[in-house]
């Protein structure tokens, strides 16, 4: 195993203690996967004083610490998501986001949810660069190069870049409704507004000559979940895109979240996670032509014909956000958050022994709570599945989840021995 990536956590006393059983990062292979920061004084543990611009300073203050105690920088951030209570403080935080990126922008999401830990009007999450690696005792790649991409043919920001591609991931900035010609949001319902989503993303992929085969990972962030379905028509008709991944009925992971609100009042936004099989200099041709996406599913976890319940590419798994839903039966486990919690958590270990990996492999989980004050049982059950406390972690509470579950959860998991390249 000497030769494989290792997972390397780490904590610094110079930003806010962990809440839970969870690290401050994660590192695996080429990312550093950040838990998402709250407003937290590191010296006393309370909520910074003041209003939302404080709030966003120290959250990137936070992350700041973080990156600087492991020797990257703030220019290593490939994706920032910032998650508020109100979207209508955006401006404000964007104040205070262009003084922490003068120049580079990483890829962005935004998004406004119904509740955050601690009652914080803000919490920002960063995905971050490693160029060196973790393989332990063995030379590394060097210091790989982000590579930065806007296309005219989709909406441009001055405040985040379309794409940012590290190593063997492109990581996109959630896409918004937006009609790159006006820059509005284009007319129409919920449907419209998805086809423009999803019309951008192709854009955007086009411009770095990738297919929407690539994506390994969707995010679709709803204003109303009572929306997905509609969503979900207009999705079949780009997953999935060609002869090859039809034939084998190849959709990518998938995660659905009901948003309080989006940027520009719109009902859908969506964020995808790309493979980068040529990755990003100066990696060897032989470490990096032709990897393979490999998608699986187990009948020990619920399935669904629009989502694969996890995606391997190079050295990450993707896994489709988990309900809490029996897989023999489809149905909700009877009982309260904490059966709940146990049947997602118990979801995710069944797809991950599926594909021979367990939970300590996981690197960075993503809890959705109806009812943010669930956290303290949830934490209860999620010890007996994390003892040591290594994954990163971000906890959003949202307004609604599919079949008005109490709890989502889905992960990003480490694949140590990677995806092998094309057979010649």
């Amino acid at each position: 195993m000497s030769g494989y990536n290792a997972v390397l956590a780490r904590n610094t006393d110079n930003a806010p203690k962990s809440f839970g059983p969870y690290s401050q990062t994660v590192a695996f292979s080429h990312y550093n996967n950040l838990s998402a920061q709250l407003p937290v004084e590191p010296k006393t543990g309370k909520l910074i004083a003041g209003g939302i611009k404080e709030q966003a300073q120290q959250c990137f203050e936070n992350i700041k610490a973080i990156l600087e105690s492991i020797d990257h920088a703030m220019s290593d951030v490939v994706r920032i998501t910032v998650f508020v209570k109100n979207i209508k403080d955006m401006d404000a935080v964007d104040e205070i986001y262009k003084t922490f990126f003068l120049a580079y922008v990483p890829a962005r999401t935004v998004v406004a949810v119904a509740a955050l830990p601690m009652g914080a009007l803000v919490q920002i999450e960063a995905l971050v660069a490693n160029g060196v690696g973790t393989i332990p005792n063995s030379p590394q790649a060097g210091d790989l190069i982000k590579l930065t991409n806007n296309t005219a043919k989709a909406p441009i920001s001055p405040l985040s870049t379309q794409t940012v591609s590290f190593s063997h991931y492109n990581n996109l900035s959630a896409q918004l409704p937006i009609d790159p010609k006006t820059g509005r949001l284009v007319a129409g319902g919920v449907k419209e507004q998805a086809g423009q989503c999803l019309e951008n993303i192709k854009a955007i992929l086009e411009g770095i000559d990738v297919p929407l085969d690539d994506i390994v990972k969707i995010n679709i962030f709803l204003k109303n979940l009572s929306d997905d379905e509609a969503v979900n028509e207009v999705y079949k008709t780009f997953f999935p895109d060609s002869a090859i991944a039809r034939a084998v009925a190849y959709v990518p992971a998938r995660t659905t979240i009901a948003a309080a609100a989006l940027p520009m009042d719109a009902l859908v936004q969506i964020e995808a996670v790309v493979s980068h099989g040529d990755g990003t200099p100066p990696q060897a041709i032989e470490d990096r032509h032709g990897l393979i996406i490999k998608a699986n599913n187990t009948e020990h976890a619920p399935k669904c014909s629009l989502s694969t319940q996890t995606v391997a590419f190079s050295h990450y798994n993707h896994i489709s956000a988990q309900l809490p839903l029996d897989p023999k039966t489809g149905e909700m486990v009877a009982g309260g958050v904490k059966e709940q919690a146990g049947q997602c958590l118990t979801n995710i270990k069944a797809i991950l022994e599926s594909v021979d990996h367990v939970m300590d492999d996981i690197v960075k989980i993503n809890l959705f709570l109806k009812n943010i004050a669930d956290i303290d049982a949830i934490d209860e059950v999620y010890k007996t599945f994390f003892p040591g406390g290594i994954p990163a972690r971000r906890t959003v509470g949202v307004s609604a989840l599919t079949k008005d579950a109490l709890i989502q959860i889905d992960v990003v998991v480490s694949n140590a021995e990677g995806t092998p390249p094309i057979a010649k």
